[in-house]
């Protein structure tokens, strides 16, 4: 197991680990969290090279992605830069990458009556207005369970917040902070049931968040 104290706060910036190998020729990973070697609860950054694919399979309790950079394509259409995905279970596919790519993946995290199929391109869905300077992008909610984009202009500061049901971040431009620590795109930080801090940022900044699932 690798991570699955969800007690624990964890910040990996992932920039500094090393590809590993999956199963497929040609597709690789940075393993962030991971219950089983190749099943159950597991948070990963995945790259495939050009041309590379995995065969068709399923995805118990679901799979998440956010396509960090390049095409990611599967039956049901072909993903830039900027689409978020959930599969729940039930959905199989054969997923390729022609020109290569890199994601964010979530698997076997859905909860279990959470059966919702999910596309959004996230480079041309709407921002709302959040708190303060703050811009939202959502991306989905099922009962305490929320995720959206968040992008914080240059100066923001948040006033200082407890997380009922945890927080998870990634961040995909510029620098997060707040009183733990500096956190550069890249990075992943998975914060505790009940956790708070008193973030800020000093440069346009774009984050992937997610709340209440842990």
């Amino acid at each position: 197991m690798l991570n699955m104290d969800f007690s624990q706060r964890v910040v990996i910036n992932t920039h500094d680990m090393e590809w590993q190998n999956s199963p497929a020729v040609g597709v690789l990973r940075k393993r962030l969290a991971r219950e089983e070697a190749e099943r159950g609860h597991a948070t990963s950054i995945v790259k495939y090279e050009a041309g590379a694919k995995f065969n068709s399979h399923p995805h118990p309790l679901g799979e998440e992605i956010l396509v960090l950079d390049g095409v990611f394509s599967d039956e049901t259409g072909d993903y830039p830069a900027g689409t978020y995905l959930r599969n729940p279970e039930g959905f199989e596919h054969a997923p390729f990458s022609t020109e290569g790519c890199t994601l964010l993946v979530k698997l076997h995290q859905f909860q279990p009556t959470d059966n919702e199929q999910v596309a959004i391109d996230t480079n041309t869905a709407p921002w709302l207005p959040g708190h303060g300077q703050l811009r939202v992008m959502p991306l989905h909610q099922h009962g305490t369970e929320s995720t959206a984009l968040v992008m914080w202009p240059a100066g923001t500061h948040f006033q200082p917040h407890r997380h009922f049901g945890g927080e998870e971040i990634y961040v995909i431009k510029g620098e997060f902070i707040d009183e733990l620590g500096r956190y550069p795109a890249g990075t992943w930080i998975r914060s505790p049931h009940l956790s708070q801090h008193n973030p800020y940022v000093e440069q346009d900044t774009v984050i992937l968040v997610k709340v209440g699932h842990l």
